[in-house]
């Protein structure tokens, strides 16, 4: 569908000025994004899409949500940034519910946040945690095999991936990867020179792959008995993601982590991170020891604000819950579809190889009208802002079944694609 506005220059033109401006870090941009509303998106063409994707995860509320544009326009009409010698109510206000969201089984009082920009920048302040909490005795990080979690210096050295790694060793050492999910070699690796666990409850970039059950409680007896922390990183399945305000609250329910990462669906669209400590790990980093200009800035905390009493007072968590139960189980019943994973509104569509590579098929999906990425080759991800209709789920259903047919019967690439989604 192509709107009657549309960007002079459009798709072809803005690309080539992307180009000759932009550092090429991301590769080539397919479209040029001008506009949002809700769950929808509109390219420079002015063509219509349906955004399953939401920034990756990002924009939970979808776009120009009028709680977010409410909350940003009056902060930034009030007060909008002030250095970190200083407070304001927002930041306030932000720290004490993200306690009490992340951490509800917590030792009342004992948790402090820091407010960062990313979720990157979050676990970079996680790993000083743990690094502060080690010193000489505890030079070991346990990280998981197909982590991700981020591409700055300390982040980039806990993510697993060679191809991210390798053009920027030397890197931070003391990294240990051990195999995900597998519980013996976690207790093979776990010892008294360790600092501190990194987990992601679901890893999205290994192809939204949740932890098995009992795999977390397991980890947090094992650093709890060695001394070591367990971080979670939330990053991507935090929020009401998962359909419950952390995703280790469904996977684990009752333990207590010793430090959480935030960003992504904390604000809405705007860029915040957070680092919620506990118990000793709260009071690690002391004045100088860890610090950012932009961090917990009024806009953006009041943003995230906006995100926690709209998911709260649209009982979007329990929807979210939901529909991506039914919605997974209906997508693993299409032909091509191997398997589901995941949880909430965050899944991955395992692909049968015989209907071609996940980045074909989710160019495909672009071409049909649809937004998603493909984070391995044989994985769509699907992370669509958690106010999607249950008919825009079952448009994306019925135009997935009818991509894969064209595929599996031999057709050419994006034929037989029909997924109308108004």
């Amino acid at each position: 569908m192509t709107d009657a506005t549309t960007t002079p220059g459009g798709n072809a033109q803005w690309r080539d000025r992307y180009a000759g401006a932009i550092m090429n870090t991301f590769g080539t941009p397919s479209r040029v994004l001008v506009r949002g509303s809700g769950a929808r998106v509109w390219d420079a063409d002015g063509t219509e899409y349906l955004d399953l994707l939401a920034g990756i995860a990002v924009n939970c509320l979808g776009h120009a949500h009028p709680a977010i544009v409410e909350a940003v326009s009056t902060q930034l009409a009030t007060l909008g940034h002030v250095s970190n010698f200083f407070t304001t109510p927002a930041q306030v206000r932000l720290a004490e519910e993200l306690i009490a969201l992340t951490l509800p089984g917590a030792e009342p009082g004992a948790s402090r946040v820091f407010l960062a920009n990313s979720g990157t920048e979050a676990n970079e302040g996680a790993l000083k945690i743990a690094r502060r909490h080690g010193g000489a005795s505890r030079p070991r990080v346990l990280a998981l095999e197909q982590a991700f979690h981020g591409r700055t210096m300390g982040a980039l050295a806990m993510t697993h991936k060679a191809a991210y790694r390798e053009p920027f060793e030397p890197l931070p050492g003391g990294i240990e990867f051990v195999p995900a999910g597998d519980v013996t070699a976690l207790r093979d690796a776990m010892g008294p020179d360790v600092a501190a666990l990194i987990v992601e409850p679901i890893q999205g970039e290994a192809g939204v792959r949740p932890l098995p059950d009992g795999y977390l409680e397991a980890a947090r007896a094992m650093t709890r008995d060695a001394g070591a922390l367990l971080i979670i990183d939330e990053v991507q399945t935090g929020m009401g993601r998962a359909g419950a305000w952390m995703a280790h609250h469904l996977l684990a329910p009752g333990i207590v982590p010793d430090v959480v990462t935030l960003a992504k669906g904390l604000g809405g669209g705007m860029p915040i991170g957070a680092v919620v400590a506990t118990g000793q790990a709260a009071e690690l980093l002391g004045p100088g020891q860890h610090g950012t200009t932009f961090g917990g800035n009024p806009v953006a905390a009041s943003a995230a604000l906006a995100v926690i009493a709209t998911l709260r007072s649209e009982g979007l968590l329990e929807r979210t819950g939901s529909l991506g139960e039914r919605w997974a189980s209906e997508l693993a019943q299409v032909p091509g579809v191997t398997a589901t994973r995941g949880l909430g509104l965050l899944i991955g569509v395992a692909l049968d190889p015989a209907v071609g590579p996940a980045s074909a098929v989710a160019e495909d999906l672009a071409q049909a009208g649809f937004i998603v990425n493909a984070p391995r080759p044989d994985t769509l991800r699907l992370a669509p802002p958690l106010i999607l209709s249950d008919e825009d789920a079952d448009a994306f259903t019925a135009a997935l079944a009818a991509l894969l047919a064209a595929r599996l019967a031999g057709a050419p690439e994006g034929a037989a694609i029909t997924g109308h989604h108004d």
